[in-house]
């Protein structure tokens, strides 16, 4: 099938127009969603089939079906946003679907092509356009999944996946909008290893993740940062963001893509928007020795966790069993201000974009 053969089945009991007026003043992060999903199966031999626009429903599953046991999941998320002449754009939504491929070969799944992935993307903003948030901080989330759909137990890739779309609009991912954060260094837990799962997004390498957020948020912090699983010294990302520095000199540096950290969308933006802007980027292991001496010294300016949900947020204290310290007084930094800024305006089509970054769908 491709990308254009989508069975349109709207939803007899949608919102009413009042009522998703009301949803959209405040709605949070992930709690408000709009009437549709997309839905499109897969089972070996047969391809990829049944591919539905349809009412946003629950999903009955068998209690044999192989995600329930063997948690081969994955997903991806992106936004639509709402422009000035009332259209509404999407950022890179290409490079998410190579990521969900990529995601998807290293689970031993089957992966969706390009052109249905970003197809259904398209099928659902188009008959839930009145959901993308009209508000300048807000946007449609989109999460595009796929698990094991197969009903059997024993530890073998499915043969058989279902592929869901749902969406849900969004205001600001941090409670009280952009402000610098709190993080706390788990010293007990690692997010994943070499030759692990940490490039592909996969719902263990979250679930893996959760003790040690819980951890963070009783230690009163907003977020947990992740170091190495082998010499536990080197800084890995946070618990669902990527991570920068910001030297004295200008420059910037962050982890490498080594396996273990997510291949961030807005990572890969934020390297290309800082060269642009004759800032060097180094891409190269950061120890938590430097990251603290660099801090003391004040040689460390700034740091800023990345991410499709929070895009740029500033760090401005760091707190772990060693003992805390700050980062350019707690403040946001001029460097992760612009940086932030240069991007947000490209995504809402405020600023030129000459990385044809920005699609347009209505």
């Amino acid at each position: 099938m491709t990308g254009g053969e989508f069975d349109i089945r709207p939803t007899e009991q949608p919102v009413s127009a009042a009522e998703r007026s009301a949803l959209l003043v405040n709605p949070g992060f992930g709690r408000v969603f709009t009437d549709h999903m997309v839905t499109i199966r897969y089972a070996e031999g047969k391809g990829w089939y049944d591919a539905r626009v349809e009412a946003r429903a629950p999903i009955p599953l068998d209690p044999a079906t192989a995600v329930l046991h063997y948690a081969q999941e994955i997903f991806e998320g992106l936004k639509a946003y709402r422009t000035t002449d009332d259209g509404v754009t999407l950022f890179r939504p290409e490079a998410n679907a190579r990521r969900f491929r990529e995601s998807a070969a290293r689970m031993a799944m089957a992966q969706l092509p390009d052109e249905l992935f970003l197809g259904s993307i398209h099928q659902l903003i188009k008959i839930d356009r009145e959901w993308v948030p009209t508000d300048p901080d807000g946007s449609l989330y989109l999460r595009p999944f796929m698990y094991a759909s197969e009903v059997f137990l024993g530890v073998k890739p499915s043969t058989e996946y279902l592929y869901v779309l749902i969406a849900s609009p969004v205001g600001s991912y941090f409670k009280g909008g952009v402000k610098p954060v709190t993080v706390w260094i788990s010293a007990d837990y690692t997010r994943a290893a070499p030759g692990g799962t940490g490039a592909a997004k996969f719902g263990g390498n979250y679930a893996a993740s959760l003790v040690a957020q819980a951890e963070a948020i009783e230690r009163g912090c907003d977020q947990v940062v992740f170091l190495d699983a082998v010499e536990r010294r080197f800084v890995d990302e946070l618990g669902g963001m990527n991570i920068f520095f910001v030297y004295d000199d200008g420059s910037l540096a962050t982890p490498p893509l080594s396996g273990t950290i997510l291949p961030g969308i807005t990572r890969d933006s934020i390297i290309t928007l800082a060269r642009a802007g004759r800032r060097t980027v180094e891409e190269r292991p950061i120890s938590m020795e430097d990251w603290r001496a660099d801090a003391t010294s004040g040689r460390l300016r700034e740091v800023f966790a990345c991410g499709t949900a929070a895009v740029v947020t500033p760090i401005g204290t760091v707190r772990s069993a060693d003992g805390d310290f700050t980062i350019s007084n707690g403040r946001t930094g001029k460097v992760t201000k612009k940086l932030r800024q240069s991007l947000v305006d490209i995504q809402r089509g405020r600023a030129e974009d000459p990385y044809g970054w920005v699609q347009r769908v209505l």
